[in-house]
């Protein structure tokens, strides 16, 4: 029998989440009760607070004796993280739940962030419609929206929590066998300039036995592959497309944080590295472009998306950043820079064609790579050329058999 984990605040939520779970149980599941909150629970948990806080080396009865809700919540969420992921390994559910305001939301997808990929996990939330994403990270937690508030059992909030608890009811009584054939999974990049160049390589990937995620790199694209290459997923790298660290240099809104480019290194895993769409940094609508950068070189991609040209002194800066990520590598690891253009829009006859830009970028890597760790492959084509995109995949097949 499956058991369904019920996180959250015990004590000012106590009747909803009697009510959810009941209605797990009714459903011939078992429950697992976490409490989450600062104060008594109204009920009693599996796992009560003073277990969550002592996890991060706390006594949550001190801090509610204070009545101090901030430092409880800032506590619990720390707990949360570390004993999630352990009560899960001690086989104690097989998926978790929760629903909360902005502070249980915060709590308990601490600890769902934890959990590896795949374990269900949802959360009901007031936030779910709106930026989810200091919730929800790299991981795959479902947010549910709650619709009204979660305060009290209504017409309304136990129509919701009845369709929330059949939703995880539904993932752990319905679960599909893997593949019987494992293959090794290899990690790509894309933006929309880039798209060819990732479909030529996959395809060519593909028929030699591997399979492929492609991660679309928009600051959460490049971030999630990242985390599955440290959680050891990830057999080999194909990240021909780093345009993030324009975002993340200057200003844009499709950063992956300071970080990016980190993993394949540290974790010793072939990668085959480019240049992908470094002449654009994204921002929203054209009225979003910060007033300093309205003079630049500005590219309606569509309504929603404004793109700006890299300049040569920022080309200098995302060469010696790129560089230096890559020195930090431990595992085989190959550049590749396509000299005709690095995206759809840096080529001869389109917006972004650069060539002092381009010429920029491509002379600081030379300089700056350690020649020692990292490969060098410069090919006369744009990054789109369909022998730039075999030759990539060539290589990251090489470093892989080599490994």
């Amino acid at each position: 029998m499956k058991t369904i984990a019920i996180a959250g605040t015990l004590d000012s939520k106590g009747a909803e989440f009697l009510y959810v779970k009941s209605v797990i149980e009714s459903l011939g599941l078992k429950t697992f009760t976490i409490h989450s909150g600062v104060f008594e629970p109204m009920f009693a948990p599996d796992v009560s607070n003073i277990e969550v806080a002592e996890a991060a080396g706390a006594d949550i009865r001190e801090i509610a004796a204070r009545k101090d809700r901030s430092a409880g919540t800032e506590v619990l969420a720390q707990g949360m993280e570390k004993i999630v992921p352990k009560l899960y390994a001690e086989g104690k559910f097989d998926a978790i739940m929760s629903f909360g305001g902005t502070g249980g939301t915060s709590i308990v997808t601490a600890g769902m962030r934890a959990l590896p990929i795949g374990v269900p996990k949802l959360m009901v939330s007031t936030v779910a419609s709106g930026n989810t994403a200091p919730y929800v990270g790299t991981s795959d937690i479902i947010m549910f929206p709650s619709i009204v508030d979660v305060s009290g059992l209504n017409s309304f909030s136990t129509k919701i929590f009845t369709n929330a608890a059949h939703a995880v009811a539904g993932m752990v009584s319905f679960e599909s066998a893997p593949p019987m054939d494992k293959k090794s999974l290899i990690a790509a990049t894309m933006f929309g300039v880039t798209t060819p160049c990732i479909d030529y390589a996959r395809e060519h990937l593909e028929r030699h036995g591997y399979e492929v995620l492609v991660f679309h790199a928009t600051g959460t694209g490049g971030q999630t592959m990242e985390s599955l290459i440290d959680a050891g997923f990830i057999d080999g790298v194909l990240d021909l497309t780093t345009t993030e660290w324009c975002d993340e240099l200057f200003g844009g809104v499709l950063a992956a944080g300071p970080h990016r480019l980190e993993a394949a290194g540290r974790s010793q895993v072939p990668q085959v590295v480019s240049t992908g769409a470094l002449d654009m940094v994204n921002f929203g609508p054209y009225d979003t472009v910060p007033e300093a950068y309205r003079g630049r070189n500005l590219y309606k991609h569509n309504p929603s998306v404004t793109l700006m040209r890299t300049t040569v002194e920022e080309n200098r800066q995302l060469g010696e950043i790129i560089a230096d990520k890559l020195n930090l590598s431990e595992g085989p690891t190959v550049l590749m820079l396509p000299l005709q253009g690095v995206s759809m829009l840096d080529v001869e006859g389109e917006a972004f064609r650069g060539a002092q830009e381009d010429e920029m970028l491509f002379n600081t890597l030379r300089q700056r790579i350690n020649r020692e760790k990292v490969e060098l492959v410069e090919m006369e084509t744009d990054i789109n050329d369909q022998a730039f995109a075999v030759a990539a995949a060539d290589k990251l097949m090489e470093l892989m058999k080599r490994k």
